[in-house]
């Protein structure tokens, strides 16, 4: 494939939509490959990552092996995804710690849409491809209602493996390695070394991580090669479970207590419903984390929040960029096409 100059910079912006959405728990960076155009070739390049690589690189030198492995198109997009991760982290958690529901909100719409647009890809619907798409919401909804683990651990060994199972979660479609990384335990180790530039953290995460993506990608890409159809009609249900995870409007259900190492409920320490409301009220923010949410309605929201304004307005509104932001990017591929 003959690219140009400026298709490896719209490759990289790509790449920093990933990472942006990865730095978010509850929104995958596949499903912004996916809906981007650049799902397929990512998962083909990943995966030629193996022994025959390593023979041409031998026999044929290290230009011939770059083509091979579709170098100049990997190096723009892991590019941009790192520099969203690092320029955008600090962000992103200001948003998640002040803003919690427009952030959700311009999300929401996001994911919503690119149902539409996965669903659309499917060229033959069945039984079995209804079936599929059901089981897939089922799993992803069920994900989103676990509990974290109680405990965070930063140990190497510890980091490695959450890179590994969360990496394999970035890369599906409506499956948030951010999530992951939250119910592990891990995603607060992992975004402080972010921020205050721990490189060794960083270097683990990212050997677990190369090690899952070498692994995940080639059962991916057998999946799309062999049932493409199926593959999507689950890939479809995934994002369909995995809007609980990303209403915008939640209910605190239990809280860990940093102080005693104990998951309570929420009701025991504040008379309001969500975490972020009550952690502007207390001068320690880092007393309480959530352990548990549910989704509620925005005037439900504004009722258990002591009259605190849904923001259901301007929610609205941003979810609606969102959705529109993927409609117009799905314009662009068909006309690019």
């Amino acid at each position: 494939m003959s690219r140009k100059i400026k298709d490896y910079v719209v490759i990289g912006l790509k790449g920093m939509a990933m990472g942006a959405a990865d730095v978010v728990p509850g929104v995958s960076g596949g499903t912004i490959a996916f809906i981007s155009g650049i799902y397929e070739e990512l998962l083909g390049s990943i995966s030629n990552v193996n022994v025959g690589l390593f023979k041409t690189l031998k026999n044929d030198g290290f230009k011939a092996a770059w083509k091979q492995l579709n170098g100049n198109f990997l190096l723009a997009l892991f590019i941009g995804i790192f520099i969203s991760i690092v320029s955008l982290a600090k962000a992103i958690k200001y948003l998640l710690e002040n803003q919690p529901v427009l952030l959700w909100s311009f999300f929401f719409g996001l994911v919503l849409a690119s149902i539409i647009y996965i669903a659309k890809q499917i060229t033959k619907w069945n039984l079995i491809s209804i079936i599929i798409l059901i089981l897939g919401a089922f799993l992803a909804f069920y994900i989103t209602t676990l509990n974290p683990l109680v405990s965070e651990s930063s140990s190497s060994l510890y980091i490695l493996f959450a890179g590994a199972i969360a990496i394999c979660a970035m890369i599906l479609p409506g499956i948030s390695g951010s999530f992951i990384l939250v119910l592990l335990g891990a995603y607060k180790p992992i975004l402080d070394a972010v921020t205050n530039r721990d490189f060794k953290t960083i270097l683990i995460f990212m050997t677990g991580a190369v090690v899952g993506l070498l692994a995940f990608s080639k059962i991916l890409k057998w999946l799309f090669a062999n049932y493409k159809n199926y593959t999507l009609a689950v890939l479809t249900g995934f994002i369909i479970g995995s809007l609980n995870k990303i209403w915008p409007w939640k209910l605190t259900q239990s809280v860990f207590d940093k102080s005693s190492s104990a998951v309570v409920p929420f009701n025991e320490v504040s008379n309001v419903g969500s975490l972020s409301v009550y952690q502007k009220q207390i001068d320690n923010f880092e007393t309480y984390k959530v352990a548990l949410e549910k989704s509620i309605s925005p005037f439900q929201y504004t009722e258990v929040n002591l009259g605190l304004d849904s923001q259901l307005i301007p929610a609205l509104i941003l979810a609606v960029v969102g959705f529109v932001l993927i409609l117009l990017m799905e314009k662009l591929a068909v006309k690019k096409q």
